[in-house]
């Protein structure tokens, strides 16, 4: 069973306030108890040698020496799949290469790169790009690509996504300076959480990540922090304005949601897309299974690591009756009420979004129309981390529809980019 996922809320703080029904205090607790219609513009590429670094997480020491041998014995170097000719005219050219994306399981440090001849490589500046009949077709928001996009990955048996699967999810950074004495030196992306692109310039996520932010970014199209050797890169974006609920409460995080928008729109790409949105008040059915995504810990407490490649949970949602009935179980209390502006999924044990994964999105299939999926909630919190399948909570998109609409169309953007 999968120890999944993120969720920068989730948290198993001190088990006190039994019957007090004191949700402020309960949510305190949680996150303090450890220490990206308008159309998208054409993607421009950069050479795969001018691509930065990703920072999300911690890079893990390479190899410089990349030599290596080819299946046949032959002395070879280990490339991108990209920039070796002999690599793709068997495996890219037909739409099947397949990627296994456990480290090590080749004769390359890294899952993406093969041994190729000297013969048969090709420069950065001219890769080798998969013909566009096998790219993604579909126009609109909310497309998944449940293959992944460009090339097709095998070893993901831990929840692991295909690049490019959920091309909405992004990741929202924080940029400090590296020297606190130096604020305008070198900048560091620290890692805050997960949202959802709902039109090239918004970005929809949960207010308590971001509420106290003085400088943002985001970034679409990540897949694995710790590799830029992905043949279509992520894009950063600057965040323009931060929008925060008027009524949102930290305290017991009443109204938890946020738009970021962006300096500069994010261009189209095949890893790149917007989510749809729900009608006003029209809530997720009951049962219905649903997917939750992100880079959060996959586990509580100490023992919890972030993931490295985008992780995915299914959860059903769960009715607004059954889930308040379970979260009164817990330390919140058999007082506690379920507010409006939330809603559950998850209850099945070992599955859940935990820590590090606020603010990114939980889309459910839209009926009779394959692989497209519409964002009913976003991460905000719960008790624990599928340790004893109690339900997540989630803000309930549907019902802040409304305000979305509003804020958006506000800035003079199109709100039909997230109509299905």
């Amino acid at each position: 069973m999968y120890k999944l996922l993120l969720i920068g809320f989730l948290a198993s703080a001190c088990a006190q306030n039994m019957d007090t029904g004191d949700l402020e205090s309960i949510i305190n607790q949680i996150f303090t108890s450890a220490k990206p219609p308008t159309q998208l513009q054409p993607v421009t590429q950069p050479s795969v040698a001018d691509r930065a670094p990703s920072t999300l997480v911690p890079g893990v020491s390479t190899n410089d020496d990349l030599s290596c041998q080819t299946s046949d014995g032959q002395e070879g170097e280990c490339v991108n799949y990209y920039l070796c000719n002999a690599a793709n005219n068997t495996i890219i050219t037909d739409g099947t290469n397949v990627i296994d994306i456990r480290v090590g399981s080749g004769p390359c440090s890294s899952y993406i790169d093969v041994c190729c001849l000297a013969p048969d490589q090709r420069p950065p500046t001219d890769p080798i790009t998969p013909r566009p009949e096998t790219l993604p077709m579909n126009q609109g928001c909310g497309w998944r690509n449940p293959d992944g996009v460009a090339f097709r990955t095998t070893g993901d048996v831990d929840g692991e996504t295909k690049f490019g699967e959920f091309p909405w999810m992004v990741a929202i950074l924080k940029v400090e300076p590296v020297d606190d004495n130096e604020p305008e030196g070198q900048k560091l992306n620290v890692y805050v959480g997960g949202g959802s692109l709902i039109h090239p310039n918004v970005v929809l996520t949960a207010a308590h990540y971001v509420a106290a932010a003085k400088e943002l970014k985001i970034r679409a199209g990540e897949w694995d922090t710790q590799n830029t050797k992905e043949i279509y890169p992520y894009q950063d974006r600057t965040v323009k304005e931060i929008v925060i609920h008027k009524d949102f409460n930290k305290g017991n995080l009443f109204y938890d949601i946020a738009l970021l928008f962006l300096e500069t729109p994010v261009d189209s790409a095949p890893n790149v897309g917007v989510a749809c949105l729900p009608p006003a008040r029209e809530r997720a059915p009951a049962g219905v299974r649903c997917f939750a995504t992100g880079w959060g810990k996959d586990k509580f407490g100490k023992e919890g690591r972030y993931q490295v490649i985008m992780k995915k949970v299914d959860v059903p949602v769960v009715d607004r009756n059954t889930c308040q009935s379970q979260l009164r179980r817990t330390r919140l209390g058999r007082f506690f009420q379920l507010h409006s502006t939330f809603m559950c999924a998850g209850g099945e044990p070992d599955k859940d979004t935990c820590r590090g994964d606020g603010g990114s999105p939980l889309v459910c299939p839209i009926d009779y129309e394959k692989n497209r999926y519409v964002q009913y909630g976003i991460v905000a919190w719960g008790i624990g981390c599928g340790e004893d399948g109690t339900p997540g909570v989630y803000v309930d998109v549907s019902n802040l529809r409304t305000w979305i609409d509003d804020k958006v169309a506000g800035k003079g953007y199109d709100t039909r980019s997230y109509e299905p």
